[in-house]
């Protein structure tokens, strides 16, 4: 059985590898700064009868962001005041000998839910995400972001999207 946490000490950084060492290094060196300085939080799936030092299966880092509406694909923008915040997906991985197995999706539904819960508490248009690649983008394509109209590799989940996906999985 698998579980969300937020990153701490008791888990393994050093043993994650995705295959790219700018998303290792993030985990490695970076997430645990950010969330000491209020920058983001970082989330890791791990087994839930790991023992310390818990393996990291996975990760997503998420933090609040602010966008001007216009970038947003029209139908949204035209609702909306000109600067409106949400939540950016700030990366996402999956240890590269844990891919293929369904585990990206489980980390981009937990990062939706984190994002339901912050909604509740502080509001937000949605979730952003800056593709890496058109591998990612066809990924988070599939789950239903779509790609902002000044910039295809930044896409975007709207609130309702999200809510309706959450509430079909019930």
């Amino acid at each position: 059985m698998h579980r969300i946490e937020l990153l701490a000490k008791v888990h393994d950084r050093d043993g994650f590898d995705y295959g790219s060492e700018p998303l290792n290094l993030f985990l490695k060196q970076t997430a645990r700064q950010h969330a000491t300085r209020g920058i983001s939080r970082t989330f890791v799936l791990v087994e839930e009868a790991a023992s310390e030092p818990k393996p990291i299966l996975g990760f997503f880092a998420l933090n609040l962001c602010q966008i001007q509406s216009e970038a947003l694909p029209p139908v949204e923008a035209r609702k909306l005041p000109r600067s409106v915040a949400g939540v950016r997906l700030g990366r996402l991985a999956v240890s590269k000998h844990r891919q293929g197995h369904g585990l990206g999706k489980i980390l981009l539904v937990a990062a939706m839910k984190k994002f339901l819960e912050i909604f509740s508490m502080a509001g937000g248009i949605g979730l952003f995400v800056d593709a890496k690649n058109r591998d990612a983008k066809a990924f988070y394509e599939h789950f239903g972001f779509v790609p902002l109209p000044s910039n295809e590799i930044q896409l975007f989940l709207p609130v309702a999207t999200i809510q309706e996906a959450l509430a079909e999985k019930g």
